[in-house]
């Protein structure tokens, strides 16, 4: 298992597709997510019951809050590169708005980090975030991730143009 102190991130069940749907479609949870066309229930249980194996290279994981096992939202990293040692962060949601601010995400981060360092051998980890993102900086922040890189206007949300930062961590610096 994968457990903080917070959370215990898993593999995300079919069962769980009602509940992500649900967060897909809730314009505050999506605010700085890459849009997507909207589909249905029917067709994000299809794509649940669908979902690829977790891999090394790419997984995606549940983040269940340990108070109640409850799913609160999800984590992804993805190309992973063992050449190198390195692996992305592709995206982090809390996806259950009463769950936001409590720490929840920093937790999962940390927990995500760390089974790559510890357990899938990596040495650095990157992600992008929407700049005016201040919770997600925040977290990142906290956790030891620091800017290594801007994409100025390359994210467009509400009709307005948002820089993209590009963060780096590496192993020795996980907090």
């Amino acid at each position: 298992m994968l457990t903080g102190e917070r959370v215990r991130l898993r593999a995300l069940e079919p069962s769980d597709s009602e509940d992500m749907w649900r967060w897909y479609h809730d314009p505050e949870v999506g605010r700085w997510m890459d849009g997507s066309p909207p589909i249905s229930l029917a067709q994000n249980i299809e794509k649940g019951e669908n979902r690829p194996r977790n891999t090394f290279e790419e997984m995606v994981l549940g983040i269940e809050a340990l108070d109640d096992q409850k799913l609160i939202g999800y984590v992804a990293l993805g190309e992973t590169d063992f050449i190198h040692g390195e692996a992305t962060v592709q995206s982090i949601a809390i996806g259950d708005r009463s769950r936001w601010g409590g720490g929840y995400a920093t937790d999962a981060l940390r927990v995500i980090c760390r089974y790559a360092f510890e357990e899938m051998g990596l040495h650095r980890l990157m992600l992008w975030v929407v700049a005016d993102n201040v919770a997600a900086v925040r977290a990142y922040t906290k956790v030891g991730f620091v800017e290594e890189g801007r994409r100025r206007e390359a994210f467009r949300a509400r009709g307005k143009r948002h820089d993209f930062l590009m963060m780096g961590l590496l192993s020795s610096e996980l907090r």
